[in-house]
């Protein structure tokens, strides 16, 4: 794949920030759509990145945009942002990881470009996260799901995430997620 995934620079949050709304919005996963105040949640990547990681996929000739002197091989100067082509939040403690087990870790608010999809890219940040999970002696890797939200349920049931009934929960009302858990090993899932 032609993707590195790396934290987000700071200048790169508000990009991060807009993949994620824009994304939710394609799939209609807000219950007010363009109302709905779970979007300014998501636009706010920059929040995000200072109480959790916030991870993003880009071009790999791009992955090292900021962390050299000169301009990388597709002209990216030091400090510039590239081209955001995924996102994803990953909590392994802090307000973000809201339903992880303190042997567990948590990832949120996982969004592809809408012209980036059909590449793998979210299977790679979900992968990255699991990794993540694993190297830090994490048992399993958590996430919440809408019921609507097809496309994650067929990605998550195609890693191997296994619903955890005992655990689904309401954020507000009307709206129930169902918690899934991806079981790891220390070298990563099993």
């Amino acid at each position: 794949m032609d993707i590195t995934i790396r934290p987000a620079l700071p200048v790169e949050h508000t990009a991060a920030g807009e993949v994620s709304a824009r994304a939710y919005l394609a799939d209609g996963l807000l219950l007010h759509g363009t109302e709905d105040p779970y979007l300014d949640l998501l636009r706010d990547a920059a929040g995000r990145a200072a109480t959790a990681d916030l991870l993003i996929a880009v071009h790999r000739e791009a992955g090292e945009a900021g962390n050299h002197p000169g301009p990388d091989a597709t002209g990216t100067a030091p400090g510039r942002a590239a081209e955001v082509l995924g996102t994803v939040t990953f909590a392994a403690d802090g307000p973000f990881a809201q339903v992880a087990r303190p042997d567990e870790a948590e990832f949120r608010m996982l969004a592809v470009a809408t012209r980036a999809r059909g590449r793998g890219i979210g299977e790679a940040l979900v992968r990255h996260c699991a990794e993540r999970a694993a190297g830090l002696g994490r048992r399993a890797l958590v996430l919440s799901i809408a019921d609507d939200n097809e496309r994650g349920a067929r990605l998550y049931r195609r890693m191997g995430f296994r619903p955890e009934p005992g655990r689904d929960w309401q954020p507000i009302p009307g709206l129930t997620l169902r918690v899934l858990a991806l079981p790891l090993t220390a070298g990563g899932t099993r």
